[in-house]
């Protein structure tokens, strides 16, 4: 589940149209939930009383990296 929000708010933060599917997108953002929680981790950000926004912030900002390369790799087929 927090793939699919993680992978769409990453494209919705990223300008212009993205020619990758539901799929990678979902796909992209598993990867960026799971790296960003691990790099919050890293730094001591990921517990805290309430909502994580530095290590949501984290997450979102690998997705739209993540959704980005993909977009470039497939555009280059």
């Amino acid at each position: 589940m927090i793939g699919i929000i993680v992978g769409a708010l990453g494209r919705l933060v990223l300008p212009g149209r993205q020619h990758i599917g539901v799929l990678w997108t979902v796909l992209v953002g598993i990867a960026a939930a799971f790296l960003g929680a691990a790099i919050a981790a890293g730094l001591g950000v990921a517990d805290s009383k309430g909502i994580d926004w530095i290590e949501w912030l984290l997450q979102i900002g690998l997705a739209v990296v993540g959704i980005a390369a993909l977009t470039c790799v497939k555009s280059r087929r």
